[in-house]
């Protein structure tokens, strides 16, 4: 995990290092590495988490839970409309394929 300008392309040059994560470690004591200080002040100072980031984060207890909960709802929302609508526009496609 790293502080990165979000002007800059996304492997572009790291502003700070602020930890890891390794899914695949067999040790969980070794999954996973923060550096809660420097993440909570990149927070306080306007940095916006992937979203990925923001679900390890929300595991540690760290940022508004509430908040977290309602985006994560309101991305299920978006993603069922738009495979909902997905799925229409392919029954009409079937419908006039006959």
């Amino acid at each position: 995990m790293a502080a990165i300008d979000g002007r800059e392309r996304r492997d572009g040059p790291c502003l700070e290092n602020l930890g890891w994560y390794r899914p695949l470690e067999r040790d969980a004591s070794k999954q996973l590495l923060l550096n809660m200080d420097r993440i909570k002040y990149w927070l306080s100072v306007g940095a916006l988490p992937s979203e990925t980031v923001e679900d390890i984060l929300a595991k540690q207890g760290v940022g508004n839970m509430k908040a977290w909960e309602a985006r994560r709802t309101s991305r299920r929302e978006v993603i069922s409309k738009k495979l909902a609508a997905q799925a229409a526009a392919g029954d009409k496609k079937e419908e006039k394929k006959k």
